[in-house]
């Protein structure tokens, strides 16, 4: 029993180390650093987006990984290595939208022409950014701030808290996924009772959650600070994270298509994450 025990808090510390993983930690740096593009570079702002992704990442290690430690399910090599894709899939995707997101806000900050009766002049509406035409010193822009679709958005969807909540939590999800199948099959040789089984997925998920709060705490640090020093610090790490990002989805991608077998040839065995 004293084994067992001592098994279960080790899978508190393994979570808490499960998510240093590479590619969960560039795939949140690149949600926190986003969030600093729309203002929010808080310490709060990045543990809610770290406590978010680990609650994610959480259910779906609890649900798949139960129902393989439960009833014993068997996940298809390739269906392993599909929901291993979804992740590449989901960096590649998250490092473009940081990516656009700094290239606009660049096109936004560059001089415009020589002035004139009209000129096309970039602002920006809280996160949407985009061009019209206007007189020099012009403030009318034909529309109030209050009607770009953002803010209409906003307005609707302000207590889901979207922004916040449904990024992190949705990538979360897609980790989760991926790895749930190699941590189940990880517990079931080492705890032979279920329910005990059960207890160190959620233990571990616990500690993933922790982790993930600490990493996401010192990004939002790193990034508030940035801010304050320099735009330009603050847009270099933003660049950093989206080129992590996509860089590394790439290269999963192919791995995981190609090395691995999922398009070409017979696919291999899914790697624990």
């Amino acid at each position: 029993m004293v084994a067992v025990f001592s098994l279960i808090l080790l899978g508190f510390v393994l979570g808490m180390r499960h998510a240093t993983d590479p590619d969960h930690v560039i795939a949140v740096s690149t949600i926190v650093s986003r969030q600093s593009i729309t203002r929010q570079h808080t310490i709060r702002a990045a543990l809610l987006i770290g406590s978010l992704w680990g609650l994610g990442h959480t259910v779906t290690i609890v649900v798949v990984g139960g129902a393989i430690v439960l009833f014993t399910v068997v996940i298809p090599p390739r269906l392993g290595l599909t929901m291993e894709m979804a992740v590449a899939l989901m960096l590649i995707v998250l490092g473009m939208w940081n990516l656009t997101a700094v290239l606009e806000q660049v096109r936004a900050g560059w001089p415009r022409g020589a002035a004139g009766p009209l000129h096309a002049h970039t602002h920006s509406h809280g996160d949407y950014i985009h061009s019209h035409e206007a007189g020099p010193g012009s403030a009318q822009h034909g529309h109030r701030d209050d009607q770009t679709p953002v803010a209409w958005l906003d307005r609707r969807l302000s207590g889901l808290g979207p922004y916040q909540i449904l990024r992190p939590l949705l990538v979360g999800l897609v980790h989760g996924l991926a790895g749930s199948a190699a941590v189940a099959l990880l517990v079931l040789t080492l705890i032979k009772n279920p329910w005990w089984a059960m207890t160190y997925l959620l233990l571990f998920g616990i500690g993933t959650i922790a982790g993930m709060m600490l990493i996401t705490a010192a990004m939002g640090a790193v990034l508030a600070y940035a801010a304050k020093q320099s735009s330009w610090v603050e847009r270099y790490l933003r660049v950093t994270s989206g080129v992590l990002s996509l860089g590394f989805g790439l290269f999963l991608a192919y791995q995981i298509a190609v090395v691995d077998g999922l398009l070409i040839g017979n696919p291999a065995a899914a790697a624990p994450q």
